[in-house]
């Protein structure tokens, strides 16, 4: 009983770190309309993280030999620099439904990478069952009853590599858990993405005036995405895919459209309609379905 209460907790928890992203796109979008520039937002939100686990993190530097060293750098590459540079980019050539639709394709494409790298993990065909379901249900939350889908081959790719990489750091995060603290691990990603963004600088040098960071929103909204979305989110989504596995922890990714839709209605005044409705019904039927043995 102990052990079923332990693993509820998780899945609770994995909720609620899915539905604290799902409320980042409000924040970056606002951000956007302040100057900021996707790799700007990424460098001093992971900053922010950075300097803030110094405080928890353990004296460690290195990992115990270059193999999970390089593990290490990859995951901050996967899950850092590259995901949110791919992602945000993205939404600056392609419409933002496309990116949403394309984006959440992750769990499918973890359980893919998961089924060649750890088939004993593959759970069969309720995982596909269930993940095509939340899918659609997807598909009905981000089109919201307009499918007006216009093709942008560069912004659809990009958005493609951003889910792929996604899916490529749950399994390089499996790949290195049980030999390191997650707090370890997390300070890691952090560094790496960091360290990896800095090249993009050197082609599209910083813009956005120093003074301007202390302005309410800008400051209140980098606040969130450093301290709440990126160092705590970070750290418990990493304990989420330890706890829970790598197939089921990505499958609550399909609900992060979910809540991204009710903070647009309260926060943007964005219509949540029937159509919505329907969606979140085959979202939360899909990730059900998919958790079934």
């Amino acid at each position: 009983m102990k052990e079923k209460l332990l693993k509820i907790k998780w899945h609770l928890i994995a909720i609620l770190t899915v539905a604290i992203w799902g409320t980042t796109f409000i924040s970056t979008k606002l951000l956007i309309g302040s100057g900021l520039t996707p790799q700007e937002i990424f460098f001093l939100r992971f900053l922010m993280a950075y300097i803030g686990i110094l405080f928890i993190s353990p004296r460690k530097l290195w990992a115990d030999n270059w193999r999970d060293e390089l593990w290490l750098f990859w995951g901050g590459v996967t899950g850092g620099s590259l995901y949110f540079l791919t992602e945000n980019h993205a939404l600056e050539l392609t419409q933002t439904t496309n990116v949403a639709f394309i984006v959440c394709s992750t769990p499918l494409l973890t359980a893919l990478l998961a089924k060649l790298f750890y088939p004993k993990e593959y759970k069969g065909r309720w995982l596909w069952i269930g993940s095509l379901v939340a899918l659609l249900g997807v598909g009905f939350l981000v089109f919201n009853g307009n499918f007006v889908l216009k093709l942008s081959p560069l912004g659809d790719l990009l958005s493609f590599t951003a889910a792929l990489m996604w899916a490529f750091y749950s399994l390089i995060i499996r790949k290195v858990e049980g030999r390191y603290s997650t707090v370890f691990i997390t300070r890691k990603i952090f560094f790496y993405g960091l360290l990896t963004i800095l090249p993009v600088f050197l082609f599209s040098p910083w813009s956005f005036p120093l003074q301007r960071l202390m302005e309410p929103v800008v400051l209140g909204n980098l606040l969130f995405l450093g301290i709440l979305a990126s160092l705590i989110c970070f750290v418990v989504w990493n304990l989420v895919l330890k706890h829970l596995g790598t197939i089921t922890s990505s499958n609550y990714l399909y609900l992060n459209p979910l809540f991204t839709a009710i903070t647009s209605m309260i926060f943007l005044d964005e219509t949540f309609t029937w159509i919505c409705l329907i969606g979140a019904a085959f979202v939360l039927t899909g990730v059900y379905l998919s958790g079934k043995k």
